[in-house]
């Protein structure tokens, strides 16, 4: 009896070590496979180690690209200039962990059958441990969608994705930053433009811009800003070959100037001159050498007459909820005060809805003209008080022969105003009750 069980017991352990054996077996067959599906490495790098790339284009100079201690990079081959940060970096990304779509040849020895031979891009790879790297890349594989590609060195063949292969091949023109005008735009503290026969000076006083020459007079920052991100977005149009760059000059030289803009930043003042040339614009600029076409959103930016700089609005508090407003108009007189979301006159909670309307009209009083006199004795005295008490705008307006007139306390300039929006805004003051009881 003990030895059947014995027996039993024995074959029970033999199964199991059996299965157990089977098991393990299977796992390794099925990891091999895995291993063997995934497309082999070509390069694994430390993109934050590597300091330079140097490109090679058939028919073309080789573009050298060196990283700067501040951690920019810039083009030092085939002639200074400054590079485009964000089409290294995609360079950068692409080199650094670049896998093959599927190992073609182990050890390839005739290398002209994937154009290997005379590769149509080269890109040396260089380390801070001076070690270098070498990617070629060769034709167009015939199904198409990827490329043969190799590192110097080595005998294997592999190929990559198109757009792999799309993210390296770059010259120079696709390499240098094509910035007109190296600006920051929040930093933006000055402006000085030429159009025409006129001057105008901005100054910037945190995000509120003023036209200070030909004289003071508010302005409409939503527009200088405009201009000042135009001048930051301007890019040149760079041809692709050495008769672009004369049409570009000769272009410019027969071309109608129109504007000249000086721009001061934390860096300094730059100058760029805008001139067109048929339906074209062309710059020239002192952050780069070289005459350049533009495209026409700054050209359109620049050709602005003083008046569409100038603040419209008669008054100037913007989406923020004024804190007080009293309008005179003949014997009536409206005074309202804010409390919180609430809004009283003489002790009396008033209706909100009938208030916003008012302040809407207030808002949107804008001027259809800049005239220089004709203001007579005003007829409706306005003030609106906002900030929290810090800033008091009062207005006077009066009748002139084609609407009205307003003048801003202390300020010369006289605003043209349409008869309907000051008709609009008495309704609006008519228009104001007290709130409902409940």
């Amino acid at each position: 009896m003990k030895i059947r069980s014995l027996i039993v017991a024995a074959l029970a352990f033999l199964v199991l070590g059996g299965l157990l054996y089977w098991s393990e077996h299977r796992k390794e067959d099925n990891t091999s496979k895995v291993s063997a599906d995934v497309p082999p490495s070509i390069l694994k790098l430390d993109q934050s180690a590597i300091t330079k790339l140097e490109v090679k284009k058939k028919g073309a100079p080789p573009v050298l690209l060196t990283k700067a201690e501040s951690g920019n990079w810039q083009i030092t081959e085939p002639k200074p200039l400054a590079a485009d940060q964000s089409a290294v970096s995609g360079m950068l990304s692409t080199l650094s962990l670049l896998n093959s779509e599927r190992l073609v040849e182990e050890n390839a020895a005739d290398l002209k059958r994937y154009g290997l031979d005379q590769p149509s891009v080269e890109v040396e790879i260089s380390e801070k441990t001076n070690q270098s790297k070498k990617l070629l890349i060769g034709d167009d594989t015939p199904t198409g969608g990827a490329v043969y590609a190799m590192l110097a060195g080595r005998p294997h063949v592999y190929t990559i994705a198109t757009f792999n292969k799309n993210s390296v091949d770059k010259g120079l023109n696709q390499l240098r930053d094509k910035r007109l005008f190296t600006i920051d735009a929040d930093k933006v503290s000055r402006i000085e433009l030429r159009h025409g026969g006129q001057y105008i000076e901005f100054g910037r006083d945190k995000d509120e811009w003023q036209i200070l020459k030909p004289k003071p007079m508010r302005a409409d920052s939503s527009q200088v800003s405009e201009l000042v991100q135009k001048l930051a977005d301007a890019r040149m149009e760079i041809p692709s070959a050495d008769i672009g760059d004369k049409l570009a000059t000769s272009s410019f030289a027969s071309g109608i100037p129109l504007a000249t803009a000086k721009v001061t930043d934390a860096s300094g003042t730059k100058q760029i001159e805008v001139r067109k040339n048929k339906d074209d614009y062309y710059a020239k600029s002192s952050m780069v050498d070289g005459v350049y076409k533009i495209g026409a959103d700054l050209g359109h930016s620049l050709d602005k007459k003083l008046e569409e700089f100038r603040n419209k609005k008669v008054f100037d508090f913007g989406f923020d909820d004024p804190d007080q407003i009293e309008l005179h108009n003949g014997d009536k007189t409206y005074y309202l005060m804010r409390k919180g979301q609430d809004w009283w006159s003489n002790g009396k909670k008033m209706d909100s809805t009938s208030v916003q309307s008012l302040v809407a009209k207030f808002r949107e009083l804008t001027a259809s003209k800049f005239v220089e006199s004709g203001f007579s004795k005003p007829i409706i005295n306005a003030s609106v008080v906002s900030r929290g008490g810090k800033k008091m705008e009062k207005v006077s307006i009066a009748k002139s022969s084609d609407g009205y007139l307003a003048k801003l306390e202390n300020k010369p300039s006289l605003y043209g105003l349409d008869a309907s929006s000051v008709d609009e805004l008495l309704k609006a003051a008519d228009a104001v009750t007290p709130a409902s009881a409940k």
